[in-house]
Parts: structure tokens; sequence; C-alpha cells
């Protein structure tokens, strides 16, 4: 397979060859064309004035011929490849170039006739006759012979092989330059394409820190380079999301895992002594496994491809208005002042995922937001959406994260401490019920100042 870099410069190089080829043709055929309408115009032009000239060799009043003048015309004539026969009102000849020098005619007509043939036009000696009048009255007449169509001088011929030549050197010039301009072209073309390639290959074995540092001046090119390395960050912030995805499996396996296991090796060895609180601990840790793998399976149902929505016509506000009821406990167990505005905002949506969301969102802001905090639940609507706004001023999420907190497991509590809890999904699924939807969800928010979360569902249907 051949390179781009090579292809690019065949093809460029061919295009302007090609362009050159016909500009030069079409451009040598066009002022030869126009040169021999010139001189056909200027032959004519001549014929005209040898007869205006032979006319004023005429004495009106002694009605006789001027015959040393007529002799000059019809010799500077001959010169210039017109052979003339001049005749008087009777028809008389006056003068003949063949009688008087038939040699030198014969010279001159094989001269021109070799010169033209050398330059491949088909032709030969033609013969017009003239009228000469002088004050309205026919005073004689003069047959003038000349090459036809046209015929070239030796200056004519001169210039048009020098014009010839000028447009071949122009043309081997011109294609000198598109040859450099083409190879150029093609290296500026392909040089960030091959790089880039190059950098595909890089990113596909796993290198994803490598970048395209400088960009390019072509617009295509630079959106090219652009993607790939907008590519190299995901890849490379999704490789970090899986490391630490496995990462927090793991400590969320680990931890419950380790304390059922300790317990339980305490009590079998008989350092503790089995009592209902040590099993309701160790059931708890249980719990809290079986909640993981709960999440951890909603979620893969949720994302996979056989989620089925079973929509049907309801309200957003009474969606809000029930979950909040369900969490009446926790918001007062952290003195928490809540409320909720807004107005009825009705969609198509699946009542039981929607409960989900709201649950989900409202959850992370008790989680999240210290006691003695607020929380604010606004419900809106335009003519497409219904809109959820979950509004709280917890400890609220850096701007650097805010493309993240949707992933699995990603938390801004770091520490993973058991009074936030929760594995990171709630979030992700979050995302992907609505996006189910085909709804969005996003967030404003910044470090402790608190978040807000809206969520936009399409209403399918006019109300």
């Amino acid at each position: 397979m051949r390179r781009l870099r090579t292809q690019l410069s065949l093809f460029i190089l061919l295009t302007l060859l090609v362009t050159i080829g016909l500009i030069g043709v079409f451009s040598n055929w066009f002022i030869n064309w126009e040169f021999e309408k010139y001189i056909t115009k200027t032959e004519q032009r001549r014929s005209e004035n040898i007869v205006t000239d032979l006319g004023k060799q005429y004495d009106g009043f002694k009605r006789d011929w001027q015959l040393g003048y007529v002799h000059m015309i019809g010799m500077y004539s001959l010169y210039d490849g017109y052979i003339l026969k001049v005749y008087d009102a009777d028809g008389n000849t006056i003068w003949d170039a063949w009688n008087h020098d038939m040699a030198l005619c014969g010279q001159i007509m094989e001269e021109i006739s070799a010169r033209m043939e050398k330059m491949g036009t088909v032709g030969g000696f033609v013969e017009h006759t003239y009228d000469i009048d002088q004050n309205g009255k026919k005073i004689g007449s003069v047959s003038v012979k000349y090459y036809g169509p046209y015929f070239l001088s030796d200056e004519d011929f001169t210039f048009i092989k020098a014009l010839n030549t000028v447009l071949l050197i122009i043309g081997i010039l011109s294609s000198v330059f598109s040859v450099l301009v083409g190879c150029l072209l093609a290296r500026r073309i392909s040089r960030p394409v091959t790089k880039t390639a190059y950098i595909a290959k890089q990113i596909s074995e796993g290198n994803y820190d490598i970048r395209f540092e400088r960009g390019t001046k072509i617009r295509e090119l630079n959106d090219l380079v652009t993607a790939i390395n907008h590519l190299a960050s995901a890849l490379s912030e999704q490789e970090k999301l899986r490391k630490r995805l496995t990462t927090d499996v793991a400590h969320e396996l680990r931890t419950p895992l380790t304390a059922v296991s300790s317990h339980l090796e305490a009590m079998i060895d008989g350092l503790w002594e089995v009592t209902p609180e040590r099993l309701q601990s160790c059931y708890d840790e249980i719990g809290r496994l079986g909640t993981l793998v709960a999440d951890l399976e909603r979620l893969a149902k949720i994302e996979g491809e056989n989620l089925k929505l079973n929509k049907s016509r309801l309200d957003l506000l009474d969606i809000v208005h029930t979950v909040s009821n369900n969490m009446n406990a926790e918001i007062n167990k952290k003195n928490l002042s809540f409320a909720i505005e807004g107005n009825s905002s009705f969609v198509q949506a699946d009542k039981d995922r929607m409960n989900q969301v709201v649950t989900n969102l409202l959850s992370n802001a008790v989680k999240y937001t210290p006691e003695g905090g607020s929380i604010q639940i606004e419900v809106t609507g335009t003519n497409k959406t219904g809109i959820i706004k979950v509004r709280d001023n917890g400890i609220g999420i850096p701007e650097s994260e805010h493309s993240l907190i949707f992933e699995r497991f990603y938390r801004t509590d770091k520490s993973r401490n058991r009074k936030t809890g929760g594995a990171g999904i709630g979030l992700t699924i979050v995302k992907s019920i609505v996006a189910a939807h085909g709804g969005t969800v996003s967030v404003e928010s910044n470090a402790e100042q608190g978040s807000c979360f809206t969520v936009s569902i399409p209403k399918g249907e006019e109300e």
C-alpha cells in the first residue's frame, strides 16, 4: 500500500501538470489563432495600401503612369511577398513582376512556401485583382499574388518561434514549481494525518498520555487532531476510572467481609462470646454486601439494552411528595430545613424509575448536607419538558469533578466513611434512567457551597 504522502504528492502533481499542460496548449492555440487573424487583416490592409499607392502614380492630366515609382512599389511589394501585375484602364500590362525578374519571384515563392510548411500550415499562392480608382474613375487594375490564407515574414516567424519557446520554458518552470508545491503541500497535509495515525496506534496500545501538541492551520485537520487528543484524554480518564472501579469494588467488598470474618473467627475461637449484638453486627455487614450487589444488579439492568420502561402519564410533583414523605425520618434526624416548591408538571415516564431518580438525588442531598442545613426541591416545566431541581447547601462538588460524579463508584467523599455510606452508584443510576427517558441531568456546584441537580424529562405528548 502507498503512503498517504506519496498518493497526495502524485495526485497533486498530476493535477498541476495536467492543468499546466492544458493552459499551455490552449494559450498557444489562442495566441496563434489571434495572431493569424492579425496577419490576415494585415495582408488585407497591405493589399489595399498597394492599390492606393499605385493610384497615386497616375497623372490624370497627362494620362500617363509614373513607371519609375510603379517599379519601386512593385519591387518593395515583391520583397514583402506580394507579386504584382499592373494594368491600365484598357487592360494593357504596365508592369509585371514575373517579366521583370522571374527568378527572384520564384525564389521568394519557394522561401515563403518552405517557411509556412515548416510551421505546418497548409496553403498556397492565391491571386486577387483590385481596381485602381482616381477621383471615382477607374484608371487601371492590379493583380496581387501572395501565399494564402496568410503567410509570415522572417520577423513574424522569429516572433512566433520565440513565443513558443517562452511558453515552453514557462511550462517547464511551472512544472518544476508544481512539483515542489505539490510535495510541500502533500507533506503539510499528510504530516498531521500521519502523526495522528501514529498517536491513534499508540492509544490503541494503551499509551493514553501521548498528545499532538501542535495544531494545524487546516480546520478539518485541526478538528481531527483535537478529536484524537480528546479521545486520548477520555480514554486516559476511563482507564483511571476503571482502575479506581476495581479498587472501589475491592474496598466495598473487603470492609464488610473483613468485619464479618474477624467477628466470626473471634467467636469460633472462643475469644468473643456469641451475643445477639455481635450477630446483629455481622448481619448488618452482610446487609451492606447485599445492598452493594443489588445496586450493581440494578445498574446493570438499567444500562442494559433490555431496559423496559412502563411509561404512563404522571405528575412529577406527586413523585417528589411521595419520595419526600418516605424520607421524612432521615430529614428530621439531621434537623434539616426542607421545602418543596413549584407546580404540577405531567410527563410520560416510568413511575418506579422516576421514584428511584428522586430518591437517589434526595438521599445524596441528605447525606452530604450537614445537620441544620437546608434542602429545596423545585418542580417546573416547559412546553416540552418537565424539570426537577434538587438544591442543598451541603459540602458541594469541586468544578473539576463535575464530569466524574456520574461515573460508577465515584464519590466526592474520598474518605468513604460510613456516615455518608453508599458505594457511589446512585448518580450513575440516575443518569442511566434519565437517559433512557431521553432526558438530561446536570449539576451546578462548587466546593463548600452546596449543589443543585437538574433533571429534565421530555413530556412525550401534550398535557
